[in-house]
């Protein structure tokens, strides 16, 4: 799925907790890549798409 495809989860106003958790993650990976230390930054977006998907569900449910 491409950012081009289809519109961001990232993009939501609400104090929502994927929001949250997704604009943290933005901040963490920009802070590690600033790091001199060694990065996987395509595994830790894996790790959180899980969550965000996982949030979602649960918001949706009414749930988070």
């Amino acid at each position: 799925m491409s950012e081009s495809s289809s519109p961001s989860r990232v993009e939501s106003t609400s104090n929502k907790p994927s929001a949250e958790f997704a604009a943290w993650c933005e901040a963490e990976f920009e802070r590690r890549r600033n790091s001199s230390g060694d990065f996987d930054e395509s595994h830790y977006r894996q790790a959180m798409e899980l969550v965000l998907d996982k949030l979602h569900r649960l918001e949706e449910e009414g749930k988070a």
